[in-house]
């Protein structure tokens, strides 16, 4: 009798402190969360802003343009049969304004989700650890796990808050449909938040793991795009295997399958508790994958030659991706003008994006200022690793020695200005092969869009000079400007509106007049913008 009392206590004691061991993990999480929330008080309200508006903003901008039935089936017929449109935004499933909302913008308001999400978990895990702010919080009542808990928790909250104004935003075409369509996008966000939790385990660096957890996501969109290419049911063995085709799977307002979501919470969860368990069993500050060392001595002999090694790597992934839209736009040049058909208010609408040329050039002038946009998002992030030298430390040492402050700034800057120019010159290379044929042109077309592109990299070094604690709201610059540019047109925003973007002041080539005037005034606007930047950041103390 004694003996098993003993044993009964002795389970207790031990389930006691198993317990105990459970709620000291996840001390500190509350106070952290809300750090985390109060960081990202100005990140957080504008990637879920836009991504919202994009959304809420599409049913007025079909209705716009397939005002009847008629035209909506037509539109419907023509998807099925345009294998490159499926690959670019997934298959129509029906013909309402509620399905063609979530076929136009769905897969897009999911990626940016994941972005959002990817970013934010990042920052508050493995960003920390980098710069040596976790090792101090660390050394206070905070449990193992509590940071990546809160991490978790605030990319829930920015993921729940795009939900719920997806779903009130368009309860109006149907309350089921846009249930599942906000779950969905958030459903994608909160996946990816796992998948950067495991990525931050895996690596010492958080550009690294922003940067393999975004070649997650671009891997899931290629793998999606050919399924989808292949059928017009989103039935393809590749369409399943990718997240996003999850998400086009869900449905929305086209008889939902409210099943699917359970995969991606089930995936979240799988990789959450991975995550979990591999933050259990490493220390501080270390990793599962080592990193390799650096050159040997003496090869790294400039500042530049010291950034190109930094950010080769994303040079890289950008120039791939820019190559691989570049061919899939092309493709889709010749079936642009039965896309549109007879459509007159879709056919303003590219025009108004690409210019009163014809049809053809118009749709190329548009595609290419999509990419123009889209570039204005590798140049503030080449810029923004300025910052992230300095705050973690690294740039300190660097300046230590024989090196200015100019010519540290000069490397990262040269990379990140020359690297827009030489994703802009693949996009148009990869256009030109899509398309087959006006090399010239198409690359006349992509390259003046640099002017406008440089304009928006000197608007982050500036930030980056004179205000380096608000340089991340660089990003939120290139978003509003990449908003404007996509949807404005279609909203029917006014000129002087879309005016207010560099990228609305450009020629709209191929097709239309070259019009050399604005080119030299953005240039020197963007100098004017680098060289007050670099004057700030010469005379400020690091931060």
């Amino acid at each position: 009798m004694t003996a098993t009392t003993d044993a009964d206590a002795d389970a207790d004691t031990t389930a006691l402190a198993a317990r105990s061991g459970g709620s000291r993990q996840l001390a500190g999480t509350g106070t952290l969360l809300r750090f985390a929330l109060r960081r990202d008080r100005v990140l957080i309200p504008v990637w879920v802003a836009v991504n919202a508006l994009m959304v809420l903003s599409m049913p007025g901008t079909i209705r716009g343009l397939y005002g009847t039935a008629a035209e909506r089936a037509e539109l419907m017929r023509q998807t099925e049969t345009n294998a490159s449109l499926r690959a670019l935004v997934g298959p129509v499933f029906d013909d309402g304004l509620g399905a063609l909302t979530a076929w136009r913008v769905g897969l897009y308001a999911g990626a940016l989700a994941a972005v959002m999400s990817l970013l934010i978990v990042v920052r508050h895990t493995r960003d920390e650890e980098e710069s040596g702010r976790q090792e101090v919080v660390a050394s206070g009542m905070v449990g193992r796990r509590a940071p990546l808990t809160a991490a978790l928790l605030a990319a829930a909250v920015a993921n729940a808050a795009l939900a719920l104004l997806v779903a009130a935003g368009l309860a109006g075409q149907g309350a089921a449909g846009a249930l599942a369509l906000g779950l969905g996008v958030a459903g994608v966000g909160m996946l990816f938040a796992t998948t950067a939790a495991i990525v931050a385990q895996l690596t010492e660096s958080a550009r690294l793991a922003r940067g393999l957890t975004a070649a997650v996501l671009g891997g899931a969109f290629l793998l999606r795009a050919a399924g989808d290419a292949g059928t017009d049911d989103g039935a393809s063995v590749l369409t399943w295997v990718s997240p996003l085709g999850w998400l086009e799977n869900v449905r929305a307002f086209a008889d939902e399958r409210w099943w699917v979501l359970l995969l991606l919470a089930g995936a979240a969860v799988a990789q959450g508790a991975l995550a979990y368990a591999l933050a259990g069993r490493r220390d501080l500050g270390m990793s599962f994958l080592p990193t390799r060392p650096g050159p040997a001595a003496g090869r790294l002999r400039t500042a530049g030659a010291l950034a190109w090694r930094l950010q080769r790597g994303s040079v890289v992934g950008w120039s791939t991706g820019f190559l691989l839209a570049g061919v899939v736009y092309g493709g889709m040049t010749e079936g642009a003008a039965d896309l549109v058909g007879d459509n007159e208010q879709a056919r303003a609408v590219v025009e108004r994006m690409g210019g009163q040329a014809g049809l053809t050039d118009a749709f190329v002038s548009a595609m290419v200022g999509m990419l123009g946009l889209v570039a204005a998002l590798y140049v503030v992030a080449s810029v923004l690793r300025l910052s992230s030298e300095e705050t973690s430390g690294r740039a300190e040492p660097v300046l230590a020695g024989a090196v200015g402050r100019l010519r540290w700034a000069a490397g990262h800057l040269v990379i990140a200005f020359g690297g827009a120019a030489l994703i802009m010159l693949l996009a148009g290379l990869g256009f030109a092969a899509g398309y087959g044929r006006d090399l010239g042109p198409i690359l006349g077309a992509c390259l003046v869009q640099l002017p406008a592109v440089w304009v928006i990299g000197g608007a982050a070094v500036l930030l980056h000079g004179l205000l380096p604690r608000a340089a991340v709201a660089a990003w939120a610059v290139a978003g509003a400007v990449l908003l404007l540019g996509w949807v404005g047109p279609a909203l029917e925003v006014p000129q002087t509106v879309l005016d207010m973007s560099p990228y609305g002041h450009l020629p709209k080539l191929p097709g239309g007049e070259m019009s050399w005037a604005p080119v030299p005034v953005l240039v020197l606007i963007a100098g004017a913008l680098v060289g007050a930047g670099l004057a700030g950041l010469r005379r400020r103390d690091l931060t």
